[in-house]
């Protein structure tokens, strides 16, 4: 697993390593890699359900009813998403300045939220947030299943332990 950001250096690896899903260029956090094609299919494919989560800042502070839209799904696109977890991140969490900084607005507050999906569709959360009147201003994904991100730096990765494998592959 890698923490990716928008930024981040490009790290070598041996031929045949790829990314098991994927994280667009102005996202950040927790992306696996893998010698392995069939963790693709075990990882992404809709039936295995293995959610992401992400922590998400928003531009305005998103009340009860934004949030239970994400929950129940929003239209992107013509198509609805799957229903989703949503929650204020309060206190914010701690994580390191981006390069480059997003926009901040003097006017406009901004908030974290936590968001918990099984599906990945194309800058899904972005249109997400942006369909409740909240557009993100930085988004990082924090969880696929239960391997987490926790404190591995940006550019920095290391190899899945035994029982992060076994769960992911369950």
């Amino acid at each position: 697993m890698v923490p990716r950001t928008a930024r981040s250096p490009s790290l070598a690896f041996r031929r045949g390593v790829y990314p098991i899903g994927r994280l667009d260029a102005d996202s950040e956090g927790l992306l696996l890699l893998s010698d392995e094609p069939s963790w693709n299919q075990r990882l992404l494919h809709p039936r295995q359900a293995h959610p992401r989560t992400y922590w998400v800042q928003v531009e305005g502070i998103p009340g009860i009813d934004a949030l239970r839209q994400l929950e129940r799904g929003v239209v992107i696109e013509g198509r609805r998403t799957r229903p989703a977890r949503a929650l204020r991140l309060e206190p914010p969490p701690s994580v390191p300045p981006r390069e480059p900084p997003i926009r901040v607005r003097r006017t406009v507050p901004d908030c974290w939220v936590q968001l918990e999906l099984a599906e990945g569709r194309n800058r899904q959360v972005r249109r997400m947030t942006a369909a409740v009147g909240h557009p993100t201003l930085r988004l990082i994904r924090v969880a696929i299943g239960r391997v987490e991100l926790g404190s591995l730096a940006p550019g920095r990765w290391r190899e899945l332990s035994i029982p992060e494998r076994r769960t992911l592959a369950g």
